[in-house]
């Protein structure tokens, strides 16, 4: 061979080396590992723009969540591409946004909100696709072999909630949505009262979308018996709506002004009679708080039952840390939010579910297996050690999937919801023990 080809022969081998080398990096996002392993597609789905409750800040905190993963290099290598969807509140919406996931071939969904589980979950179980970490509102959510909640929904809710007023009310009155979900509601309540021999609540069903609230808020302040009663409304968005008919009711024969609010220090309203008022998170947050006035909201001086650890605890310091470099100017981010909290507690699922996989790709079936054959996930401390295991879960009838059975109780001081009493309260056995 002459010079003269030996050096053409050097010039094409190095000349193909360096665009190979250019071609093996395109399209590798700055700060991942080099698009060595297969991107990981999810889905986050919510609804907003919608005349019940709406839910944006849960595909927000999806998108700052990739946002920052990425950023440090993806999720054991793999760049995190997420699909949101508007579920609409509605079962066709529901139904569509699980169709889009399986076309999409996502692995999984993650941290959304729906009602419309019998909607969605059909479409995601022939797939194989799981669905981790859902809000918590609808059966499915805690029946389908391939759902994987993160805390124990409206039942541990309302069984806590139970709990937490026996032990300050005289007579209890739950305004609750005259749905088929909200027909549940009433007996997961009175398992919670029954564990103090409470009597058993007046169950007042309301319209789940309406303008007003005056009559049912008439009937749930008569039926609490005045002083020393509670109303306690679980309606979703609507809650809020429900509370500013009840402060407008004329006030009771008794005269006494000044409602229970004003026995926490709050200011209180001049209408409201002498009747404490309650809800669980999620028709009650610290957001919705602080739009109705802060300490001189009608939620001042309210019990709350909730999953999680009140929004100031540090346990929550990696999430707001995330929020302010990647979402800051997002206003549906809301870190009190217990929406954008579910979403941040299942991402925190699936990160150590890929990274316990260490796998060049991921599918959906070896997320499932993972979880299905026990992988622990350490939340930190923002929920009991979480896992999926057969013997994990609580098995309760309508419920057998709940792994968390674990609550907070709360009470909004001076316009900030803070705990009651520290730490989590057990309504496993609770949630057992209801029809």
């Amino acid at each position: 061979m002459t010079g003269r080809r030996l050096t053409s022969l050097l010039a094409y081998v190095t000349t193909a080396a360096a665009g190979a080398s250019l071609l093996a990096g395109c399209g590798v996002l700055p700060g991942t590992t080099g698009g060595s392993r297969e991107p990981v597609t999810v889905m986050t789905w919510a609804p907003d723009g919608t005349r019940a409750t709406n839910m944006p800040g849960m595909p927000a905190m999806a998108q700052a969540y990739a946002r920052w993963a990425n950023a440090h290099g993806g999720i054991d290598g793999h760049e995190l591409r997420i699909l949101t969807c508007n579920e609409q509140n509605t079962s066709a919406g529901a139904a569509a946004c699980a169709r889009r996931a399986v076309r999409e071939k996502v692995v999984a969904v993650v941290g959304s909100y729906s009602q419309n589980g019998r909607a969605f979950m059909a479409p995601l179980e022939a797939a194989g696709i799981p669905y981790i970490g859902g809000y918590g509102i609808s059966e499915d959510e805690f029946t389908s072999p391939l759902s994987y909640p993160v805390n124990g929904g409206q039942a541990s809710l309302l069984a806590g909630h139970g709990m937490q007023l026996a032990e300050s009310c005289r007579k209890v009155s739950l305004v609750r949505p005259d749905t088929i979900a909200g027909d549940k509601l009433p007996d997961l309540l009175n398992s919670g009262l029954r564990t103090a021999r409470h009597a058993s609540a007046t169950d007042i069903p309301a319209l789940e979308d309406a303008a007003e609230y005056t009559q049912p808020a008439g009937r749930a302040r008569s039926k609490a018996g005045g002083k020393n009663g509670c109303v306690a409304a679980v309606l979703g968005e609507r809650t809020q709506t429900f509370f500013d008919s009840f402060r407008r009711l004329p006030s009771d024969d008794d005269g006494e002004g000044q409602g229970g609010q004003a026995s926490q220090g709050g200011q209180g309203y001049e209408n409201t009679p002498r009747v404490r008022i309650s809800s669980v998170l999620g028709s009650v947050s610290q957001p919705v708080i602080d739009r109705t006035g802060g300490a001189r909201s009608p939620f001042e001086g309210a019990y709350v039952t909730g999953w999680y650890p009140e929004a100031n605890d540090a346990r929550w310091t990696p999430m707001r840390k995330v929020i302010q470099e990647h979402a800051f100017a997002d206003n549906r981010v809301d870190p009190a939010d217990a929406g954008v909290q579910t979403t941040w507690i299942a991402y925190t699922v699936l990160r150590q579910v890929i990274e316990s996989l260490d796998s060049e790709s991921v599918s959906a079936s070896a997320v499932s297996h993972a979880l299905d054959r026990g992988v622990r996930i350490d939340t930190g401390g923002l929920t009991p050690e979480l896992r999926w295991h057969y013997e994990d879960m609580l098995g309760a009838p309508g419920f057998p999937r709940i792994v968390n059975g674990e609550v907070t109780f709360q009470v909004v001081r001076q316009g900030r919801l803070v705990a009651q009493k520290p730490g989590f309260v057990d309504v496993g056995e609770t949630v057992l023990s209801a029809p």
